[in-house]
């Protein structure tokens, strides 16, 4: 009879959850930097383009958008972060990522409404042939 060698144990990334040490050395340098990179695109990416436009309504608008489309993109990378983060069963990283992206989040929903309320028709304006 031949002996058969057992099958090598595969590590698949959902069998084991991750060690916590490993899962916080991820989790808290990618909360500190996405955080800070929300802050600092706020600040120095739409404040200084609001500031150096002038009053120049249409650049304030242009940069208002490309602020939002910047917070967008890093919604959807952090939330793919944070399925990734899922797939290895690291918790910490997973918490860390959708606090995250919920700050995004709100912010995306803060910017919408207020471009929402700024730029919305007059009350008076029903119709589009009423040239308003």
């Amino acid at each position: 009879m031949a002996d058969t060698l057992p099958a090598p144990n595969r590590r698949r990334p959902w069998s084991h959850r991750t060690r916590p040490a490993v899962d916080l050395a991820f989790a808290i340098p990618l909360l500190l930097l996405e955080t800070a990179w929300l802050a600092l695109d706020w600040i120095y990416g739409f404040g200084l383009e609001v500031w150096a436009a002038q009053g120049d309504q249409a650049r304030i608008d242009a940069a208002g958008l490309a602020h939002m489309d910047r917070v967008r993109i890093l919604l959807i990378a952090v939330l793919v972060l944070a399925a990734l983060a899922g797939v290895f069963r690291a918790r910490w990283t997973v918490v860390a990522h959708l606090l995250v992206a919920l700050l995004a989040g709100g912010i995306l929903a803060a910017e919408r409404q207020e471009w929402d309320n700024g730029h919305s028709t007059s009350p008076t304006c029903i119709r589009y042939s009423a040239n308003c």
